[in-house]
């Protein structure tokens, strides 16, 4: 673990109440509470605060400024918990399916964790917005049911592997990515061009959003849509002004304007 990290109020952060033996039950219940405590957010970016790839900022920022972040921050500090915990865990890369442009991103255009439990592998991943609340299990062209949807990891080209959420029987991938353990400092040039480039979606507009029980909470520049049970999402529209009011709202973020 980085210096100066508490375990235990990193623990309190996500409001985890139970054991922490390094076991999959364990380790489903803190994805879960992660992602319902920790949202997914790009403030920085749009408040002109750069994010360095450096764990003790991502611990002072998500566990004592009780902040979010994006993948490199979320899933990069949560991994950095689940080995002080005693879970064999590393992080990888993968790239991102674009819709728009029908292909996959650049390599370390996503972080996310593989986790081995008694040589099983799963695929952790508290830092992409809209996944699964528990690990997939490392376990080819098998659906898998989880409380967000049902999903498949299946083989890809190239030492690939791709895992999609299927959606009405048919297939929407999220993103590929190999099993080759990485270092933090690898995703830096990805980690700048998220935040700098016109071509990032982060660049585009505030986001910050989390997971319900049962649907989304997502706050954009001036709309906020509050998603449940699988229902029409309702919206609600504000002046810019507002935008720091809704945020401590719904989401208890204070975020340091000064």
């Amino acid at each position: 673990m980085p210096s100066k990290i508490d375990i235990e109020a990193y623990i309190n952060r996500i409001k985890y109440q139970d054991e922490l033996r390094p076991n999959l039950e364990v380790l489903k219940k803190l994805q879960k509470q992660h992602l319902l405590h920790v949202p997914f957010e790009n403030l920085d970016i749009h408040y002109h605060n750069k994010i360095h790839l450096d764990l003790n900022a991502f611990y002072k920022k998500v566990v004592q400024g009780k902040r979010g972040g994006f993948c490199y921050e979320l899933n990069g500090l949560f991994n950095q918990l689940l080995l002080a915990l005693g879970f064999q865990s590393k992080i990888i890369s993968a790239r991102v399916y674009s819709k728009k442009l029908d292909d996959f991103g650049q390599e370390f255009d996503h972080l996310a964790i593989i986790v081995n439990l008694n040589q099983v592998e799963y695929l952790v991943d508290v830092g992409f917005g809209e996944f699964s609340f528990h690990p997939l299990k490392f376990e080819l062209q098998t659906a898998q049911k989880d409380p967000r949807g049902n999903f498949i990891v299946e083989s890809y080209k190239k030492n690939y592997y791709v895992v999609s959420k299927i959606i009405d029987g048919n297939k929407k991938p999220e993103y590929i990515f190999s099993e080759k353990e990485r270092d933090l400092s690898e995703f830096t040039e990805m980690c700048h061009h998220h935040q700098t480039s016109p071509n990032s979606h982060f660049t585009k507009q505030k986001l910050i959003s989390r997971p319900t029980e049962n649907g989304r909470i997502t706050l954009t520049n001036n709309t906020l849509k509050i998603t449940e049970d699988n229902k029409k999402p309702v919206e609600k529209y504000f002046k810019d002004e507002e935008f720091l009011n809704y945020l401590s709202k719904y989401f208890d973020v204070e975020y340091p304007t000064k």
